[in-house]
């Protein structure tokens, strides 16, 4: 995978900003006098790549817009976009997803299957979607990993939204990437566990049954006192804003949280699970 950046979707939504940076950056490129040849040289990177960046076929990295500024003496205006070329490199449907998460108050999520995404180190994460079959092709894997990784800044929030995670036993203990992966994995848990605003529990298997059994859920509620929610065993686990609807899934969370051990048992739980490994 080339470092500069990922190609662009057709049809996508950022697809017009993409472009817009590209013919900024040629207009920088020459009015600096600098032809692509040169430009390759002194960055690094392929002619080819900057030439599909200057046509919006290319998405470019935050870095590589950074250098590019310094080196066409671009005085600011590249490094304006190095945040929402962050942002565009996410693959789609992450990217509508991590702007919910950036707006919600209050997050409730229940995972059986896998530890949450919010919660993974980029470790767990890649492993996972290894995985995946079909296989994911490397730059692809990589990008899915960076768009995860980029959505852990809801932890750096200010004001803090309130996030309530319960997994299921088996997400603790099974080896997701080998022994070291999930051992680095239930320490991260550990430390999440110490913020004011995050409340991780632990479902024992122990347990004969709960409404969560079907699958996931997952609610995000809004300033506005507007929310979103779905869940694997509801709506064909389509998204659902209507009221009913999403009373039903704060129900079932509302059960599967107090059927749950308590955050303060959950985290002796977890440094139990992580001292057998």
């Amino acid at each position: 995978m080339d470092e500069a950046g990922w190609d662009v979707e057709p049809g996508d939504e950022i697809e017009p900003m993409v472009q817009a940076v590209g013919r900024l950056h040629k207009v920088c490129r020459e009015a600096a006098g600098v032809s692509v040849v040169d430009l390759a040289e002194v960055m690094g990177y392929g002619e080819d790549l900057i030439r599909k960046i200057e046509r919006g076929q290319r998405i470019p990295r935050p870095e590589f817009l950074d250098k590019a500024d310094t080196v066409l003496k671009a005085q600011g205006h590249l490094r304006a976009f190095m945040e929402d070329m962050r942002k565009a490199r996410y693959p789609k449907k992450v990217r509508k997803l991590a702007e919910m998460e950036g707006r919600a108050v209050e997050l409730l999520l229940y995972s059986n299957h896998n530890i949450h995404g919010l919660l993974q180190t980029p470790e767990y994460t890649r492993a996972l979607l290894k995985v995946r079959r079909p296989a994911y092709a490397q730059d692809e894997l990589e990008q899915m990993v960076a768009a995860r990784v980029a959505r852990h800044s809801i932890f750096e929030r200010s004001p803090a939204p309130d996030l309530s995670f319960v997994q299921e036993q088996v997400t603790l203990e099974r080896p997701i990437g080998g022994k070291m992966v999930l051992r680095r994995q239930l320490e991260h848990l550990l430390e999440l566990c110490k913020l004011p605003n995050v409340e991780v529990q632990v479902m024992p298997t122990r347990h004969e049954g709960h409404p969560g059994m079907s699958g996931l859920v997952e609610l995000l509620k809004f300033e506005d006192g507007t929310a979103v929610g779905r869940s694997e065993g509801a709506f064909n686990g389509r998204p659902v804003s209507d009221l009913r609807q999403l009373r039903i899934l704060e129900l079932r969370y509302g059960i599967i949280r107090a059927e749950a051990l308590s955050p303060r048992e959950s985290h002796a739980f977890i440094e139990q699970a992580l001292g057998r490994l």
